[in-house]
Formats: structure tokens, sequence, C-alpha cells
């Protein structure tokens, strides 16, 4: 899309999408995005179906240790098993190997509320003492049952190492005299993997096959569409054209009148809500300083959204007579009123207008008026130099009053409220603004712009 001397896109030249879209551009591009979604879903569902089996996997093993735990308890645990007694110990021992361990359970463990370990299937842990977690010691008062990824990093699991990946469940069992004791499996994680890949293996093909099915009954239809579009994209191109060479001028009028109108009015009323905020926050009224609050931040993107507007519209005579015919009308009005000027423009290499002019104009527009309505200045001095090839630089500089920086942060104090909303536009168009002035010495606006 070609740019105007202006900043503006030039629609009469390109039209606003340039050249008409190519259908089989159009058309893979869809195309590809399809594909895309499709590798997403696959991905994404493999995820999802996995950690629904790790969710399954996890309540499954809830679920047996329960079922182990009744089983230990009623066939297998005695009282010697808490104090110690090797009867007891190898009774326990030939439940546990021939019933309880197998393929995926690999360790059993029963503790005391105080973290001893009373018996083990790993002889190395029976009688040692390591603390318990939270989780475990509140199933001594709750019951139910608890299940987790093992942290094979404590040392109780030292032994289980080795096994990789697992994951502990626990419960709780009573002796025949009553005395609680918590009991603990440790069962493989492969086991909850092979689970997720047997889901996503029924599941995958008629959920792929289906998005298969869509995706190629969806491709004669963006043809269509691409075809569609294509000849809508060369009428608006027709009629576009006409609209635009005959709203110009009723654009420049309307840019005229939001600027001196409507612009200020609502940046006036946005700063004028600020120490209303501030007082419905001092009086604790925090519903009534959000809605000022909302309303002034409303109001801003509204003023800022304006001035992006007015930016992107035409000065008058900037593109017939060129910038340094443009700064020079802004300072006609000082040389009458007595005010030395001079301006001096700097042209580009290749002779033709920078697509900046309009945004140097609009803050030197600024910057005059400010040094006029506020600094009683003798002289003003505008200059537009090219320090770079990719660099456009615009100075006003004036000897009047000044001001202290931060008289120009009490939000408009001073009447520079127009530079303060300049500084996001120019920011948009990856500039810098800077505005030095100090009380007696003058004030001096620096714009920087790279070339677009």
């Amino acid at each position: 899309m070609g740019l105007r001397s202006d900043g503006r896109r030039d629609r009469r030249r390109d039209g606003p999408g340039g050249a008409p879209p190519r259908v089989d551009t159009a058309v893979g591009r869809f195309m590809l995005g399809s594909l895309a979604a499709i590798a997403v879903i696959v991905v994404g569902g493999f995820f999802a179906l996995r950690s629904v089996a790790i969710d399954e996997a996890t309540g499954d093993t809830r679920d047996r240790v329960r079922a182990e735990a009744r089983l230990v308890e009623a066939a297998g645990l005695s009282d010697g098993i808490v104090r110690g007694d090797r009867a007891a110990i190898r009774r326990l021992d030939d439940l546990v190997a021939g019933q309880v361990l197998g393929d995926s359970i690999v360790r059993v463990k029963l503790w005391t509320k105080r973290g001893k370990i009373l018996y083990s299937d790993e002889p190395a842990l029976i009688g040692k003492r390591y603390a318990l977690g939270e989780e475990e010691l509140e199933l001594f008062e709750t019951g139910g049952a608890e299940a987790e990824v093992s942290d094979l990093d404590d040392p109780e699991n030292r032994f289980e190492r080795p096994q990789g990946k697992l994951l502990e469940a626990h419960t709780t069992v009573r002796t025949p005299d009553g005395t609680q004791l918590l009991f603990e499996i440790y069962q493989r994680f492969s086991s909850v993997n092979a689970s997720g890949t047997r889901l996503l293996g029924a599941l995958a093909p008629p959920l792929v096959g289906g998005l298969i099915v869509l995706f190629l009954f969806q491709v004669p239809l963006a043809w269509s569409m691409a075809r569609r579009l294509q000849r809508g994209h060369r009428e608006r191109e027709q009629l576009l054209s006409t609209a635009v060479e005959a709203s110009d001028q009723e654009r420049r009028r309307i840019a005229a009148d939001l600027h001196d109108g409507v612009v200020q009015d609502l940046a006036g009323v946005a700063f004028g809500l600020a120490p209303l905020t501030a007082e419905a926050q001092q009086r604790g009224d925090e519903h009534a300083a959000g809605v000022l609050r909302e309303a002034t931040g409303t109001l801003r993107q509204g003023v800022r959204d304006l001035r992006t507007l007015l930016v992107e519209i035409h000065p008058p005579n900037l593109e017939s007579a060129g910038l340094r015919v443009a700064l020079s009308d802004l300072l006609s009005p000082l040389a009458a009123n007595g005010i030395a000027t001079s301006v001096e423009v700097q042209e580009s290499p290749n002779g033709a207008g920078s697509s900046s002019d309009a945004l140097i104009y609009r803050v030197a527009r600024e910057a005059i008026r400010n040094a006029q309505a506020h600094g009683r200045p003798s002289s003003v001095r505008v200059e537009v130099t090219r320090p770079a090839p990719d660099l456009t630089r615009l100075t006003v500089r004036d000897d009047g009053d000044g001001f202290a920086p931060e008289a120009r942060d009490r939000r408009g104090a001073d009447g520079h409220l127009g530079l303060t909303l300049l500084e996001g536009i120019v920011a948009q168009a990856d500039g810098t603004l800077a505005v030095r002035s100090a009380p007696g010495a003058g004030t001096t606006v620096e714009l920087e712009l790279p070339a677009r």
C-alpha cells in the first residue's frame, strides 16, 4: 500500500489492502491454518487425555490402597507387628509378597503416627524413623486415602529410586487391639502412561478422522469465498477511490473542528476528573473513585484516538506547498505580532516529502502555539534537519519565559496539554519527543522520527 507525503496510506493508488488477494494464496493460507489447528487439537488432546488418565489412575490407586489395606488388616496384621515381633513380621511379609506386590506395586510400608516404619518389604527400612507429612498425619484423624507422585529425593524413598517415577498412596489400618497405623503402597507410574496411551489410541482415530473430513469439505468452500472476496475487493476499490476523493476536503474541515473543539473539551474534562478521583479516594469512597477513574481512562483513550486520527489527516497546504511553507504559515501570526521568527528545513535526499511530515507539522504547531500563548517570546526558531538518512529531527526553540519541569507534570496546568497528548502519538511512530525548559530560559521542543 502506498504512502503519501502526509503519512496517510494512499488508497487511491493501491486500495485498502494493496493488490487484489490471490485466490490460491488465500486458500493456501487457509489450508496451512487448518492443518496447524488440527495439529494443535491433536497435541492438546493428547495432553488432555493424558491428564484425565493420570487423574483416573490416581483415583484407582486410592481405591487399590484401600482394598490392599483391608486385605492386610484382615489376613496379615497382628498386634505383634507394633512390638516388632518377628513372627508377626514374617506373617505380614508372606501376605505382602504373595498377594500385594507385583508388576504394578513395588513397595509396601507400614508406619506409626510418630513416623516409625514397623514393616516394609525392604527389611533395611524396618525400625527407621522419618517425619510424616501433614497429609499423612491428617489421615489418622479423618481416615480415607490419598495418592500423589512420590518425591524420590526424600530419604525414606532412597530404596525406591531405581524403580523410576512412582505413585504413592496412603490409608489407615488398625491392629486387632485397635492401634491405628498408616499403610502405604508404591505403584509404577508407567502404568499411568500406558493407560493414557490406550485412551488416546481409542479416541484419537475418530477425532482426527473427523477433523480431516471437515478440512476436506472446507477447502472448496474456502476457494469459493476467496473468489468472492477478490471480486468484492475490486468493487470496493472503485467505490473507495471515489469516496476518498469526494471526502478529502470534508475530512480536513472535520479535523479542524475536532482539534479546536471536541478534543480540547474532552481532554479538559479528563484532567478535571483527576482531582475528583483523588478526593473520592481520600473519602474512602472506592466505588465513586473507581467510576471516576474508569471515566477518566475512557476520556483519555478517546482523546488519544482522536489525536491519532487528526495526525493522519493532511494539513491544508503541506502536500501542495511542502513542509517549509507549512511551517512558515505557522510562524506568520507570530511575525505579525513583532516576534522574530526563522525556519530552516533540510530537504530529504531524494527531494520528495517525508512520510513523517504530518507529525512534524503537528508537533511544530503545538510548540509554536504554546510559545505564543504562554511563553511571551521575542524570537522563535524552527529547524528540520536530517542528521542521518533514516532519521528526521524537528527543533522548535523560543526565548520566552519558560517553565519548571514539574509545572508540565501538573496535567496541563501550564497549558502544555497538546504536547503531553502528542507524546503517545510520537511513541506509536517509534519516535521520541523531548521538552526542555527552565524559568526565564525559554523552551526547546525536539522531535526525532525514524524514516517510515
